[in-house]
């Protein structure tokens, strides 16, 4: 039992640990050529990805993530048949962000272009783009070159020599490196490396230090919200008034106090251990992908409201989710019929069953919260936090016996508990409503709609929480304690806080739960920031002529986060002042389409790359510069090119961005 609290533990802290790289390769792709006939064959791009990461195909709708796409540079002695065609697997559903149904691949991509060869010398040189996400961040559109030559025997004459045409129509496979004879139309231009804006600084941002990863947050958040979750189940009808007797019997079966102590440890243990299986097992069940998955699929989403609204219900007082009785008898006699480690265990697997009809709602409420986040690990993350506060006060009641009679007698206060978790269950249950209309576009919960439904709850809350509404357990008591008149202070204050929003304004606070700004149809609230430049090179050289610091927004068209970011982080008062006043805002999009004037050749990595648009320009900025290739990216540079502080990424903490900004002017003016 130990041995499983000791791992139970090294897990988190092995997953609490912060990720200190910013390069990421999650995507990788080779190409292959592969003759079909004498005078036709195919070329082929098998992508290999890394867990909870997808590549998009092909045809996406316009305004959407990044289609996977075929570009030729040159074609001689060849012409294309047909389109990029995806091969394999692909995966449909509504993306609630772009409104739009998506297509992509997990695991492996695979899409396939078919070429007819017309005779003699060939040549073709070009490249796959793709785009690639997960569900913190996206890469910026990236390429595959390819470069294949040979020589084919004409169509008339192909059956004549078709050893020779095919041995010399097989060239090598090329994933990275273009051939000397690839060259482009034009002549390509070069990146002027004398200025000093483009000059890697990777060392010097560095030692500022390195941002966090969001899953790691997202993580620790996890796992607190499993805490918080156990700790309101103690206070509910079922677990309080099982405290007392269970922590006496422990410490009456033996007449050796350390003993009894013992065996409430391996009690507490043996819940955390329940819990932490039954996490596991959603993981083991529904598999990786499927918890990925979850987060946008509009059915589970129409299922965990109903749930919730079920689980609501029963706090309320309309019924009672309970299980089988049979199961939780079945387990008790069991326990008494059996000794030592084994019938504590099974003591404690009774206390699971009998408390499910309190403890079910916010565990199903729990579970259904992590799922969403798409950690595979997050539902045994958030059964452990649960655990392990539901566990620890039958240890420490068993350690400290005297405190048993500082505990609070059972009574009304604890339906109370139950009733105002009912409130909340009915409140989050509306996010995932609004997750299924967004995805089928019913419009049913535009977000003034939601936030009505919000203000109505919270307000009802708040009259609950001040007598002025009964359900069917409450007793009949009319005097309201300090705390609940505190508490109801504070729910009828968020229901004023919220009623801003139903003309348009921000509403930082619920930013996370409340459908997108663009759903709303009445909007007065404009407090937009807009970069001052588009273009690197212009703006450092603004920045200098007028002596202020620079933030490079690196961004995409497509990027979900960079969009919430605006939203919640830049309209902040604060931070949209200094912005605008303090900086030189450059904005560089690294999906920007629009063809450079002449293609840029760079060697990265020992690898000569291509640079055909504007947004492969900026990405290679963004990598070569600053050694970072996902957006959101936000970096602080001085008039010379060099940072002033450490990198942000995607989080939507005001305080922590305000402070990023400020230590930038604080750093610039030293």
């Amino acid at each position: 039992m130990k041995r499983r609290i000791t791992l139970s533990w090294l897990l988190m802290a092995l997953i609490c640990l912060p990720m200190f790289a910013q390069m990421q390769d999650p995507v990788r792709f080779k190409t292959e050529w592969k003759n079909l006939s004498a005078n036709e064959a195919e070329i082929i791009f098998t992508g290999t990805m890394d867990q909870g990461w997808h590549v998009y195909s092909t045809d996406l709708q316009e305004g959407g993530p990044t289609s996977a796409t075929f570009n030729i540079d040159k074609i001689e002695g060849a012409e294309l048949v047909g389109k990029l065609t995806p091969i394999g697997k692909e995966i449909k559903q509504m993306d609630p962000i772009f409104e739009m149904e998506v297509k992509f691949f997990e695991g492996t991509a695979k899409f396939s272009q078919k070429v007819k060869l017309t005779g003699g010398d060939y040549l073709i040189t070009g490249y796959l783009e793709f785009g690639a996400c997960n569900d913190q961040n996206c890469l910026p559109p990236t390429s595959v070159d390819f470069s294949y030559k040979g020589t084919v025997a004409a169509a008339a004459s192909a059956t004549s020599a078709p050893a020779k045409t095919e041995e010399a129509a097989a060239p090598a496979e090329s994933t990275e490196t273009v051939d000397s004879t690839a060259a482009v139309t034009t002549a390509p231009q070069t990146l002027q490396e004398a200025t000093d804006y483009w000059k890697p600084v990777i060392k010097e941002l560095s030692n500022y230090g390195s941002t966090e990863e969001q899953e790691s947050h997202s993580w620790i958040y996890i796992f607190f919200t499993g805490l918080v979750g156990g700790i309101l189940a103690l206070f509910t009808p079922c677990v309080w008034p099982i405290i007392p007797m269970t922590v006496s019997f422990f410490l009456k079966r033996t007449k050796d106090k350390k003993k009894g102590i013992r065996d409430a440890w391996t009690y507490g243990a043996s819940i955390v251990v329940i819990y932490v299986a039954l996490g596991l097992a959603i993981t083991l069940i529904f598999g990786a992908s499927a918890l990925n998955a979850l987060s946008t699929n509009a059915i589970f989403n129409i299922l965990f409201f109903l749930m919730l609204v079920i689980f609501a219900a029963s706090f309320f007082g309309a019924f009672e989710i309970t299980l089988p009785s049979k199961w939780s008898n079945a387990v008790d006699s069991k326990a008494e019929a059996t000794t030592g480690l084994l019938s504590i265990f099974l003591m404690a697997f009774t206390l699971s069953l009998v408390s499910f009809s309190c403890t079910g709602p916010i565990i199903g409420f729990l579970l259904v919260e992590v799922s969403t986040t798409g950690s595979v690990v997050a539902p045994a993350i958030g059964m452990l936090g649960f655990a392990i506060a539901l566990a620890l006060p039958f240890t420490l009641f068993a350690m400290f016996p005297s405190w048993l009679k500082s505990m609070p007698k059972s009574g009304g206060w604890m339906n109370v508990i139950k009733v105002v978790l009912g409130f909340l269950e009915l409140a989050f249950a509306l996010k995932f409503l609004s997750v299924a209309d967004l995805a089928y576009g019913w419009r049913l919960l535009d977000r003034e709609t939601f936030l009505a439904l919000w203000i109505v709850i919270f307000a009802l809350l708040g009259m609950y929480l001040l007598g002025k509404i009964k359900f069917p357990h409450d007793d009949n008591n009319n005097k309201v304690g300090v705390g609940r008149f505190f508490l109801a202070l504070i729910s009828l204050a968020f229901a004023v806080y919220m009623i801003p929003g139903l003309w348009g304004a921000p509403l930082k606070a619920v930013s996370a739960f409340a459908p997108p700004m663009q759903t709303q149809d009445f909007n007065l609230y404009k407090n937009e920031v807009h970069a001052k430049f588009t273009d690197f090179d212009a703006g450092m050289e603004y920045a200098r002529q007028n002596n202020k610091p620079v933030m490079i927004d690196f961004t995409g068209y497509g990027c979900v986060n960079c969009r919430k970011m605006e939203l919640a982080v830049w309209t902040d008062p604060k931070v949209s002042q200094m912005l605008n006043d303090d900086y030189v805002l450059i904005t560089l999009y690294v999906d920007e389409k629009t063809k450079l004037p002449e293609p840029i050749k760079v060697t990265e990595n020992g690898t000569e790359r291509t640079l055909r648009t504007i947004g492969d320009k900026w990405s290679y900025l963004q990598r070569s510069k600053f050694g970072a290739n996902a957006q959101p990216f936000y970096v602080l540079l001085d008039n010379e090119g060099m940072p002033l502080n450490k990198s942000y990424s995607y989080d939507e903490d005001i305080a922590k961005y305000v402070d990023f900004l400020q230590t930038g002017l604080k750093n610039y003016k030293k």
